[in-house]
């Protein structure tokens, strides 16, 4: 299948990568539940290195919370290192040109704490959780009405996925298994999924990125994006379960 994308139309769906996840926040812990979307935004990569956040104000809007709510939770990212705030006439909230790595808990009060290390019940629950969620969005996602656009827009994404380097690698393969959650059509899903997939990318950091991996790993997201552009959802599972059978068998593999 091939989707012809003009510069514009790429242009807005990389745009569309970082509102993922910023979506009204529902529930009573709005300030930890900012820290954790915002965190997710920047680790998951869709959101990159040096590049600036949306103003408070909007990320209030977008959010549906308070502006004190969006500062607050911007100071604890700072503090933690995760943005820069610069002042100025060019100022505005940027991610840090570094980013912290290894592995790490939202505390009760939002705080950004590292993670010593993984146990192996730790890596069975991450590995778990997965392979409920994942299988079952790719499903929803095949029967979905899905229009031109969302169409287009999953193609292209997953042939960025496919053309990517090993640096790139993991943000856009997390990108597109968002991608699929997110055509399901159901925003607590995204963030379930999004929650899982931080995870996930802390566990497959500690092990290698081969490029047979990566060409076998292009292969199966090939397989799960065609049954779901065919509108095949019992395909899209299985397709999607064999894929996340694969890497927790490295992951297993390696690490316990």
């Amino acid at each position: 299948m091939d989707f012809d994308l003009s510069e514009n139309e790429s242009v807005a769906a990389v745009g569309f990568d970082r509102s993922l996840l910023l979506k009204p926040i529902r529930g009573g812990n709005t300030y930890e539940e900012t820290v954790e979307r915002i965190l997710q935004t920047i680790r998951l990569g869709l959101i990159h290195p040096g590049e600036q956040l949306p103003p408070e104000r909007e990320l209030a809007t977008m959010l549906e919370i308070s502006r004190d709510t969006v500062r607050d939770a911007i100071a604890s990212l700072s503090e933690a290192g995760y943005l820069s705030i610069r002042r100025g006439r060019y100022g505005g909230t940027f991610v840090a040109d570094t980013i912290p790595a290894g592995p790490i808990v939202i505390g009760r009060d939002g705080d950004v704490i590292e993670r010593q290390h993984f146990t192996v019940s730790d890596i069975h629950d991450v590995l778990v959780l997965r392979a409920v969620l994942e299988p079952g969005a790719a499903y929803q996602a095949a029967m979905s009405d899905l229009t031109g656009e969302a169409r287009e827009r999953l193609w292209s994404v997953h042939q960025e996925t496919a053309s990517a380097t090993v640096e790139d690698y993991r943000r856009l393969d997390s990108r597109l298994h968002l991608q699929i959650a997110e055509m399901a059509g159901s925003n607590s899903l995204v963030t379930q999924i999004a929650q899982s997939r931080v995870k996930v990318n802390e566990l497959l950091d500690e092990i290698p990125l081969l490029p047979p991996n990566i060409a076998h790993s292009n292969e199966q997201h090939e397989t799960i994006v065609m049954a779901i552009l065919s509108g095949r959802p019992v395909d899209a599972e299985a397709a999607m379960r064999a894929h996340l059978e694969g890497s927790a068998s490295l992951l297993r593999g390696f690490l316990t």
